[in-house]
C-alpha cells in the first residue's frame, strides 16, 4: 500500500512498514514544517493514505470537509518506545487492506472506521 507519514510518525514505524513492503513517504524529510492542509493534499495528489498521531485531520475531513478521499489512520495508542509504536503500527496495518477511502482510529484493543465518502448510489 501506498502510505503518507505525517512529521509526527516516529522513524521506526516508517521503516518497519517499509520492510513489510508499503510504500511510505514521510513528511520529516520530504516537507518538514507544511502546514495540516498540505500534508492532506498530498495525501490526495500522489494518492496515499495518510497516517498520523494528530486528531486535527478528523476535523480537516469531516467538518473542513478537505478532500481526504484516500484515507486517513489516526494512531491513538500508548507509545512506551518508537519500537513498541512501530509494532503495534505494523501489527495494525496487516491486520487489514481496506484502509483506502476511511477515516480509521487505531487503538491498542481495536479499530473503527468510518467511510470518508459516501458511494454513488445506483
Amino acid at each position: 500500500m501506498r502510505f503518507l507519514a505525517n512529521e509526527n510518525f516516529p522513524l521506526d514505524a516508517v521503516e518497519a512498514l517499509r520492510q513489510n513492503g508499503h510504500d511510505v513517504a514521510w513528511i520529516r524529510v520530504d516537507s518538514p514544517g507544511i502546514s495540516d492542509r498540505e500534508v492532506l493534499s498530498r495525501a490526495q495528489i500522489e494518492n496515499r493514505i495518510l497516517l498520523t498521531f494528530d486528531k486535527d485531520f478528523g476535523e480537516l475531513a469531516f467538518r473542513s470537509q478537505l478532500p481526504a478521499t484516500t484515507g486517513i489512520v489516526l494512531f491513538r495508542v500508548k507509545m512506551p518506545s518508537s519500537a513498541v509504536v512501530a509494532q503495534k503500527v505494523a501489527k495494525a496495518i496487516a491486520l487489514r487492506d481496506d484502509w483506502y477511502g476511511h477515516f480509521s482510529v487505531v487503538e491498542d484493543d481495536k479499530i473503527r472506521m468510518r467511510l470518508l465518502f459516501k458511494q454513488p448510489e445506483m
